[in-house]
């Protein structure tokens, strides 16, 4: 990100900016368990970090004598047709990061955040949530609230169920609603994205698993353990028969261009497929240096810095 607030004239960042790279992520496996009577859902999840990204640059300060109240700002740029998809208010997850985070540390100051897009809006990549945690951990160090990753964790899950998860920086697996993450090392793998034009509404995804279960058409996929070992041991080839998520199924149903993405990817080469997490977007899992041939699919790794 170059020019722009947090910049002096010369395009240097100013004392109190940091920017951030938001990275996207991919489920390699996601179980529903069951419905909680507060409506969200137990589950469980392995996500990897990819190189597709959105761009962070907050500038921001804090100091209970010189501000008596809060101040935030949030500028949406990046690409035109998906950033256009992005709210700039409050229903943002990466304001609603800095509204929250300075409520329960009793920040006065502000924060100047500009976000430049690259991850599809309601893609099922956590593109929101991704740029939430960022906001979080910059926010951390710029309001010099020097809380640690247990304090900022309770903060994240406050502000959406992916947000925990994605303060790691590789890879994470989730349980409970996401509030509860233990970090993992997945070595570097090969992704192909196909992405749609459209989104669906993690909540739809869910209530649609709900009324699939009710009739016997989906339910929860099994024990992940062996996934978790094969990923850990980054066999792309052995890993890519045992991806699955348990809202595929439901999506599918509804989006029947979801499972002919599947079906493209592993034509293409891929050794195994999956929906990443309420979808749509499918990725497919590639042996190192292949390459696919499928028009407008993204090229992506997992695993990096």
């Amino acid at each position: 990100m170059t020019g722009g607030r947090g910049t002096d004239e010369g395009g240097a960042l100013l004392p109190g900016t940091q920017v951030r790279v938001a990275r996207a992520k991919v489920n390699l496996f996601l179980r529903v368990l069951e419905r909680r009577r507060d409506g969200f859902h137990e589950l469980e999840t392995l996500i990897v970090r990819i190189s597709l990204a959105d761009g962070l640059r907050i500038h921001a300060g804090s100091d209970p004598i010189r501000f008596r109240t809060l101040s935030l700002s949030l500028e949406v740029g990046g690409d035109g047709e998906i950033a256009s998809a992005v709210p700039a208010d409050q229903s943002n997850l990466a304001l609603r990061a800095a509204t929250a985070l300075a409520e329960r540390a009793g920040v006065r100051g502000f924060a100047d955040i500009e976000l430049e897009k690259r991850i599809p809006a309601a893609a099922g990549l956590g593109g929101g949530s991704a740029d939430a945690a960022a906001t979080l951990m910059a926010l951390n160090e710029l309001w010099d609230v020097g809380w640690g990753e247990d304090q900022l964790r309770d903060v994240a899950a406050a502000v959406g169920s992916d947000v925990p998860a994605l303060l790691a920086p590789k890879a994470a697996i989730a349980r409970g609603r996401g509030e509860w993450t233990e970090r993992l090392e997945v070595p570097p793998l090969t992704w192909w994205l196909i992405t749609f034009p459209f989104g669906v509404r993690t909540a739809d995804a869910f209530g649609w698993w709900d009324s699939d279960r009710a009739e016997s058409l989906a339910g929860t996929g099994p024990d992940a353990a062996t996934l978790v070992r094969t990923a850990q041991g980054g066999d792309a080839a052995a890993l890519g028969s045992l991806l699955f998520n348990d809202l595929e199924a439901p999506v599918m149903r509804r989006h029947p261009q979801v499972r002919t993405a599947k079906e493209t990817l592993i034509g293409a080469g891929a050794v195994g497929a999956v929906m990443c997490g309420s979808g749509p977007t499918v990725a497919g899992l590639f042996p190192p240096g292949r390459t696919c041939s499928v028009p407008g699919a993204i090229a992506v790794r997992s695993g990096g810095g």
